[in-house]
């Protein structure tokens, strides 16, 4: 089995009101990612998520894309180096 990553993600553009949090949460589901996602005050989108390199790989393509009325423009990623992290499921915040 390939070693599990965490990745954070901040998505910025028209991604809050349009759905954004709930089609990561199927995406990360679809993908078998867990982790997390949230608004933040500056009407950007935060995504935490574990999984296989492939795994989130394939999940950024995704955030990249976002729903039919979310207009993505950039997207920043991160290897998340916090030591024994737990995270059960995929949530939204």
């Amino acid at each position: 089995m390939a070693p599990a990553v965490v990745r954070k993600y901040l998505v910025r553009g028209r991604v809050q009101g349009v759905g954004y949090r709930m089609f990561a949460q199927r995406a990360a589901r679809d993908l078998g990612i867990k982790g997390w996602a949230r608004n933040l005050d500056d009407g950007s989108v935060e995504v935490l998520a574990l999984g296989t390199h492939r795994q989130l790989d394939h999940f950024e393509g995704e955030l990249r894309l976002g729903p039919p009325a979310a207009e993505v423009r950039h997207v920043t990623v991160e290897d998340d180096m916090t030591p024994g992290v737990r995270i059960e499921g995929f949530h939204i915040r």
